[in-house]
């Protein structure tokens, strides 16, 4: 790919795909191995089902609110404007973006919080992994092989754009036991541009919904020292418009700004490292895109503020109660009666623990929030959830 540099990932040195392509591949259009990738994942049914999971409101009424779908979106946006910046492969930053929360069940963290209890016995859950086992055992599009046949270098940049992984969950160590991918060591720099972007995006976007929703005022958002220095640069362009309409333009604002620190950040510590290859970045020992010192600091005080004030929000607990009872109690009724499963899932399921229950978990994991609700008031019984959001 034209203006690569040396140290972005090249879809011509790939260490290539688990099964042997497709035949004929000359009919599926002139694309690399990463731009397949990034088609593939949007074209999947776990990519479509995202659309109806949680992002920070469950089930969300309002047409306005984010949902995972469009969280991964816009995420997918600023990982390629950072990653057309620094040189790096677009395609395989985009794909990351797009595939990072496919593993994450209904009701976002409570949703799975209440399937890490009922899967504790067998040896929990965990969002990230579930990504790659979604990717590589559940959609399975193709006639000959499970998964979607990802490039060693997705997955590896799925199961670790936060950074190594040394203590590895049941569903990590069987995808890296059927094909390693080195996962002691730093993933390439796209996977960390996904994993930075994705924080841009919540940061900011959360912000957005959660004063469109009324959880929260712009005066508290504003007590925040990174926010409140945006807010001087919207004042500052946009004096004699009232503050309530200035909200999108906050964003836009802080958005820029987190960006360009990521990138003068980042150049500052490609240059200092100098890796003339990706195989140099995964060696590095450290990550090489990143905020600088003092927008780290800023940034984790505003993820603080909106635990404390949005994600624990009273009203927000509340809802994520409901939403840890529809899980657990999901996974009870089908762990008690197996026959409850639709058809297909039911032929598939193990005979012995801990499949069987792995297998229940996976089913449950790929629900949306409005299915999750209707198989409880079908299998359990009634439940009210707040309506609003």
């Amino acid at each position: 790919m034209p203006g690569l540099a040396p140290y972005a990932a090249d879809p011509a040195r790939s260490r290539g795909r688990l099964h042997g392509p497709p035949a004929p591949t000359e009919v599926r259009g002139p694309r690399d191995a990463f731009q397949r990738d990034r088609d593939r994942i949007i074209h999947s049914i776990s990519f479509r089902r995202l659309r109806h999971k949680t992002q920070v409101f469950v089930a969300p009424d309002g047409d306005h609110f984010r949902v995972r779908l469009t969280h991964s979106l816009e995420v997918a946006q600023i990982g390629r404007t950072i990653a057309r910046a620094l040189g790096l492969n677009e395609d395989l930053t985009e794909a990351l973006c797009l595939a990072h929360d496919i593993g994450h069940p209904p009701f976002g963290h409570a949703g799975e919080d209440a399937l890490q209890a009922a899967m504790r016995p067998v040896g929990g859950f965990d969002h990230n992994a579930h990504t790659l086992r979604t990717l590589t055992r559940i959609d399975s599009p193709y006639p000959t092989h499970p998964g979607l046949n990802l490039s060693w270098e997705t997955l590896e940049g799925l199961a670790k754009h936060n950074g190594p992984l040394r203590r590895l969950s049941w569903a990590m160590a069987d995808i890296d036991a059927a094909w390693p991918l080195e996962l002691e060591s730093w993933p390439s720099l796209e996977a960390q541009v996904a994993a930075i972007a994705d924080d841009i995006a919540y940061d900011n976007h959360d912000i957005d919904d959660g004063v469109r929703a009324g959880l929260l005022t712009l005066d508290q958002v504003l007590g925040e020292p990174l926010v409140a220095e945006s807010w001087d640069g919207v004042r500052c362009n946009y004096p004699d418009l009232p503050a309530p309409v200035l909200l999108g333009e906050l964003v836009r604002e802080q958005i820029g700004r987190m960006v360009n620190d990521v990138l003068a950040e980042s150049r500052r510590r490609l240059a200092e490292a100098a890796p003339l290859s990706v195989e140099a970045v995964r060696a590095a020992g450290r990550p090489l895109i990143g905020f600088s010192d003092g927008m780290g600091v800023q940034e984790k005080a505003l993820t603080r503020f909106m635990y404390a004030n949005l994600y624990h929000h009273p009203q927000q607990l509340e809802i994520a109660a409901k939403a840890r009872q529809i899980v657990g109690g999901l996974a009870e009724a089908y762990a008690a009666d197996p026959a409850l499963l639709p058809d297909h899932w039911r032929a598939m399921l193990p005979p012995d623990e801990p499949a069987r229950m792995r297998h229940i978990g996976d089913f449950i994991a790929g629900m949306t929030d409005r299915f999750a609700i209707s198989r409880y008031i079908e299998h359990v019984g009634p439940i009210a959830i707040a309506e609003g959001f």
